[in-house]
């Protein structure tokens, strides 16, 4: 039955991409945010859906049949949220009411975990819809492979990004609770959202809620390795768990099913490897990704999809034609002398994963990192000794400080591992990157721009500024 929904917050990358799905189910879909940017608001006006920028009481009339918030920046005291509630007006969260209209009665495939949600669920997504069974997915991200981050797909398999952060104002538990997959991908676990989170074991909290929704004829994908999440498993399991990866102790789960997944053979910037289950080779992978991170991320993808039915040869002839994630080491400008790439680096060992895997395919070449720390976490300065050396395969490290940083990064300056400077205006910042191009015989130069927001707009910035270099010279 077709509804009138209001999204508060559509700006959003989740709450954008369900006001999409919203209007794919025929729903009358419209939504405001503070302000909303490319590429969600391309994806917003490309479907036609009613957006405004700034919230009024107007908005709401007629009153639509459901409100859906989002948490970012919606709390308690925010006028619309108000509004909303002295009316008596109906509203869910985000993620109950993806996991109510949208989810409900579908194979679930998520991806959990601290790194590598967004490109493990575009591998999947991908390996599925190679297989012929087009899936429905959410992404949280701009998957290369596809034309939108989410769609509702033909078939009852949906690839969701599951999200350890809270629902909303009103339900503190994390959003991956409201989607009840059949098969789960635990990726990894560390201490992130310091702004929600006291320690790691309110994390792991989470994670076993997420555990206990998955059904004992479901599959759990776990590294062999993460202490964090063998103690989330110890807490109690009641679905078979195949593993990623070489163990590392003789410990065994009661709910381990004899399935280990490996990579073998890999080159050294992890462009190519062998597939192993159980110490037989599947077949090799030729992608264009690189780093020892990816190629967890492409296993665990593989076992997922081997779970919905599709032979690992399959899923391999799927991870060779992948085509990437926007903002994942995403080449944005280059020539003879210069490459520059967009990075969407959230946390320290995301940094230091990244940069590792570049300097194992550049070699030698010039790396220059440009980070700013603008997550909640690493905003807060709760990992700043990680800050300090998780740029290590970085030749520099400019740092840059904006609005939200409430400690002294010039800490982390002074005892980061490789030669580092402070900017706090991005302008110019962008003048020295261009005044300090490599001339022609110097060692080529790789600029690595590592956050997870719009950067003061540095991307426009320094792309303008470098077609105009290249014009003067």
């Amino acid at each position: 039955m077709q509804q009138r929904l209001y999204f508060l917050g559509i700006g959003g990358t989740l709450m954008g991409s369900l006001a999409l799905l919203a209007k794919e189910m025929g729903h009358i879909v419209s939504g405001s945010d503070n302000a909303i940017y490319p590429p969600m608001s391309d994806q917003l006006a490309a479907a036609k859906i009613e957006v405004y920028e700034g919230f009024t009481a107007e908005q709401l009339e007629p009153a639509p049949d459901q409100i859906i918030i989002g948490n970012a920046g919606l709390p308690r005291g925010n006028p619309a949220v108000e509004y909303i509630l002295n009316k008596g007006l109906p509203y869910t969260s985000g993620a109950q009411w993806l996991g109510d209209s949208v989810l409900k009665n579908r194979w679930v495939l998520a991806v959990a975990g601290t790194h590598g949600k967004t490109t493990t669920a575009s591998l999947l997504a991908w390996i599925l819809e190679y297989a012929g069974l087009k899936p429905g997915f959410l992404i949280g991200g701009a998957p290369g492979n596809f034309a939108h981050s989410a769609r509702l797909g033909e078939t009852p398999f949906f690839v969701v990004e599951a999200d350890e952060y809270d629902t909303s104002y009103f339900d503190r538990r994390s959003k991956f609770v409201h989607y009840k997959p059949r098969t789960l991908i635990l990726n990894n676990l560390e201490f992130d959202h310091a702004d929600i989170f006291a320690d790691i074991g309110a994390i792991q909290d989470q994670f076993h809620l997420l555990m206990r929704t998955v059904p004992e004829e479901g599959l759990v994908i776990a590294p062999s390795a993460s202490d964090y999440i063998n103690e989330v498993l110890g807490r109690g399991c009641w679905t078979p768990v195949s593993r990623v990866g070489q163990k590392t102790s003789k410990k065994e789960f009661a709910r381990d099913n004899g399935e280990t997944w490996t990579a073998e053979n890999a080159e050294a910037d992890g462009s190519a490897f062998d597939v192993s289950l159980n110490q037989k080779v599947q077949g090799r992978v030729n992608w264009p990704l690189i780093g020892e991170h990816n190629i967890t991320n492409g296993i665990n993808a593989i076992a997922a999809a081997r779970h919905a039915g599709v032979t690992a040869e399959i899923c391999i002839e799927a991870l060779s034609q992948f085509k990437g994630v926007k903002r994942r080491l995403e080449v944005i400008f280059e020539n003879d002398n210069l490459v520059v790439y967009d990075d969407f680096a959230h946390h320290p060992t995301a940094i230091r994963t990244t940069l590792q895997g570049l300097r194992k395919q550049v070699g030698s070449e010039e790396i220059l990192a440009v980070i700013e720390p603008r997550t909640h976490t690493m905003s807060l300065g709760t990992l700043s000794n990680d800050l300090c050396t998780c740029c290590a395969a970085a030749d520099e490290v400019i740092w840059f400080r904006g609005e939200n940083i409430k400690w002294d990064l010039g800490e982390v300056v002074n005892h980061c591992v490789v030669p580092a400077t402070m900017a706090d205006n991005v302008a110019t910042l962008v003048q020295n990157i261009v005044n300090s191009m490599p001339k022609e015989g110097q060692r080529k130069r790789h600029v690595v721009i590592m956050s997870n927001g719009s950067f003061g707009g540095i991307y426009k910035l320094l792309l303008t500024a470098l077609g105009a270099s290249n014009d003067t010279e």
